[in-house]
């Protein structure tokens, strides 16, 4: 394996042999880890400083923090960049999905681990999971501590996706997220309070699986069907489409939907009440950008649940998010967009999800 192939601009590329030497060959195949910054590779000015810590760590001193690491087996690093996780833009999202899919090509490399940031992790983990193929697993992982904490959470946290990583059984799963001990799928996964170190959570379908004792335990078979191919390319050429998520509420005006328009946006997704239902205003606001030729998809801003699809959605062009939540409906009203903006296939697209 070249170590050095294809890397991006300013990106970092090292061995865990840097981390502990001696690494037997016969432990298995290479794991990867890129690393993107987030709480788990900040400090706080105390100790026990909870809130204004910034990134300061790299994929360096993440793993050392982590004894044992080098001795799961072979591990390279690579640092793509360091910064907290509500920066991640869509560029930087195709720039992941397309060093995944060089590693993941590689022969000798049996699965990803991802460092990244607690606050917009189940986008990136859904965006992984649609875009990048193969049979191989992707697993993220951060932190709801900063490094510096009296117990930060970070190096169990990585210790754990480490091993799920390397488990045979987490092939098939598409891309995985390990926090707090348990394993989720990235379809199911989400942020559920602000600053607990249990936050993540899966709520209909429960966790796939615990770490427990240095142990992965599944709780559900993994898909028999292959994964051999994304459901939607990355593809890095190009820009992923505009879609805007717009919270509706009492009183809701129809003027941000025009405004959301005018400003380019390709596809809008609604944080509509209860079952997606739409105010007078959002409603309003929806049928002016379907109109305009901007497909509306009505999600739910109650955090759980399914949103049920209305007889009158085809005939009003609106599109229910199904169990989706606003920001993971608009990861894939964005992929489908780009793979085909027919209304006809962005309706498949989450009929099929």
């Amino acid at each position: 394996m070249d170590e050095r192939a294809d890397m991006n601009e300013g990106a970092e590329l090292g061995s865990a042999s840097d981390v502990a030497r001696d690494m037997p060959p016969e432990r298995g195949a290479t794991i990867v880890v890129l690393a993107t910054g987030g709480t788990i590779a900040s400090t706080a000015p105390a100790p026990d400083g909870m809130a204004e810590y910034h990134v300061t760590e790299t994929i360096e001193s993440l793993l050392a923090a982590v004894p044992g690491a080098s001795g799961l087996g072979p591990l390279l690093y690579e640092q793509l960049w360091n910064v907290e996780s509500h920066a991640i833009d869509n560029a930087m999202l195709l720039a992941l999905a397309a060093r995944a899919e060089h590693w993941l090509a590689d022969p000798s490399v049996g699965g990803l681990v991802v460092t990244h940031g607690t606050d917009t992790l189940e986008e990136t983990a859904f965006f992984l999971d649609l875009a990048v193929g193969g049979g191989k697993p992707i697993v993220m992982v951060g932190a709801m501590r900063p490094a510096s904490a009296l117990s930060a959470d970070g190096p169990l946290n990585l210790h754990g996706a480490l091993l799920v990583a390397r488990h045979p059984e987490a092939r098939q799963r598409g891309t995985l997220v390990v926090m707090n001990d348990r394993v989720h799928e990235a379809r199911h996964v989400t942020k559920a309070h602000t600053t607990a170190v249990d936050a993540f959570v899966s709520r209909e379908p429960g966790c796939a699986g615990h770490v427990h004792d240095g142990r992965v335990r599944w709780h559900r078979p993994a898909p028999r069907a292959a994964r051999s191919a994304p459901r939607y390319a990355a593809r890095t050429a190009g820009e992923l489409p505009r879609v805007d998520i717009l919270y509706d509420h009492q009183g809701a005006a129809a003027d941000l939907y025009a405004a959301s328009v005018a400003a380019g946006a390709k596809g809008i997704v609604i944080a509509g009440c209860g079952n997606g239902s739409l105010s007078p205003g959002a409603a309003q606001g929806a049928a002016l950008a379907v109109r305009a030729g901007v497909p509306c998809v009505r999600a739910s801003r109650s955090g759980a649940g399914a949103v049920s699809a209305r007889s009158d959605d085809p005939a009003k062009g609106f599109i229910p998010a199904g169990d989706l939540n606003p920001q993971k409906a608009r990861i894939l009203l964005m992929l489908a967009l780009r793979d085909n903006p027919d209304p006809a296939s962005i309706r498949r697209a989450f009929d099929g999800i």
